[in-house]
């Protein structure tokens, strides 16, 4: 129901239902009629994460009430991995639940090193945003890892512990980019278990580091910031003498961190975060990717990016992605970010070609990450109605492979 309506539309509901006029929602939000006007008439894109939880959060309603995820697609490649959620939700049941091994027939018992090779292949495509492909073999993976950590003890046990994280983790980017958010906190409750149970620190933090993406992807920021608050005191123990894996999580944290505070528009924190990663980025591998969180040197530039844009500053948002060397990270959900952070950008300057050119761009590399992604599509929505650019067959094109106006 109102799958067809618009992201404005949608606020435009939403403050009907509370009994608002657009003076009471502009009063609430600190903005002028006339912007809560454009919004709701799609004359004013919303092409920021931070408005979107502010507007969810003074309307009463959560964040995909006004998104309107999950996206459905005419083809299977184009519909992103929607096909997987029935097995991926079953399989996350049998995860979670007690004795959900028994329930799970195998025909023969599975192995530890064909299972991390095969999460090994599997997060190849999570990094690739290649979720049709990646939902044709995770929900298989998680029932088998069900059985594994059932089945070993010992050293074993944690080994599988450890991959049943970094499969779970998986799981819930998928979740939260096609819009299941309640099969993201499935996903990330099972990341918690298999931390605990395999008595890791380590695997806590990588828990904790995805469980702030959750709340991020909610626009739960209090509790994003909050747990990586706490997530940082509890690694700052172990950080003298840390390996490189502790470093990057501590890094990671500190941009999830960056992110929560931009999202509230606290400069002072969100700029104190980044720098905190920055300081740890520079010292480790240029291709780092620990526990998938792609931290290195390139994605604290790319975070600076997008962080410049929660903020509301645009001209930063250009002048920092000039720093940024996109193609040297591994992965094309990041590159993709970066070029949906620079049309952002580029249409808070009033610069519709150049934002043309990013969003295909973005598009190009990673296609299911973008056409999932609520901002991403609220710029193509803009373009679309705005025709003021070199790029409008292109344009309408995506548009009408998202199914937009």
């Amino acid at each position: 129901m109102g799958a067809d309506l618009t992201t404005g539309q949608r606020v435009a509901r939403a403050r009907r239902r509370i009994g608002w006029d657009q003076a009471q929602l502009a009063a609430a939000v600190d903005r002028s009629v006339s912007w809560v006007s454009k919004v709701e008439t799609g004359r004013l894109a919303l092409d920021r994460m931070s408005v979107l939880g502010q507007l969810a959060d003074v309307l009463g309603v959560e964040v995909v009430e006004l998104t309107g995820q999950p996206y459905r697609h005419d083809t299977s490649e184009l519909d992103s991995g929607h096909a997987a959620i029935p097995g991926l939700r079953l399989a996350l049941q049998q995860a979670t639940m007690p004795g959900g091994a028994d329930l799970i027939a195998l025909p023969a018992a599975p192995t530890l090193a064909d299972l991390a090779a095969r999460v090994a292949a599997a997060e190849r495509l999570r990094q690739d945003a290649k979720f049709t492909a990646l939902g044709d073999v995770l929900p298989q993976i998680l029932r088998e890892l069900v059985v594994l950590c059932a089945i070993s003890d010992g050293e074993a046990r944690a080994a599988a512990e450890a991959l049943m994280l970094r499969s779970s983790h998986m799981a819930r980017v998928s979740s939260n980019l096609l819009g299941h958010h309640d099969l993201g906190w499935s996903a990330v409750q099972r990341e918690l278990v298999a931390a605990e149970r395999a008595d890791s620190p380590v695997l806590q933090a990588a828990a904790r580091w995805d469980l702030c993406g959750v709340w991020l992807h909610e626009g739960e920021l209090g509790s994003a910031k909050n747990m990586a608050r706490r997530a940082l005191d509890d690694l700052e123990p172990h950080m003298a003498g840390a390996d490189d894996v502790v470093r990057a999580l501590w890094g990671a944290m500190h941009l999830r961190a960056a992110v929560a505070w931009s999202r509230l528009w606290d400069r002072t924190e969100a700029e104190a975060h980044l720098a905190a990663a920055r300081e740890v980025a520079a010292g480790l591998p240029d291709d780092g990717n620990v526990f998938q969180t792609q931290f290195n040197a390139v994605n604290a530039e790319i975070h600076s990016v997008e962080i410049s844009l929660e903020l509301g500053h645009p001209r930063d948002v250009l002048s920092k992605a000039e720093l940024v060397d996109v193609a040297r990270i591994a992965s094309g959900e990041r590159q993709s970010h970066f070029w949906v952070c620079m049309a952002a950008g580029q249409m808070m300057n009033g610069k519709s070609d150049p934002a043309a050119e990013a969003i295909l761009r973005a598009d190009s590399i990673a296609p299911q990450h973008v056409r999932n992604r609520p901002i991403a599509r609220n710029l193509v929505d803009d373009l679309r109605a705005t025709d003021r650019h070199a790029r409008t067959e292109e344009i309408r094109r995506l548009a009408g492979n998202m199914k937009l106006g």
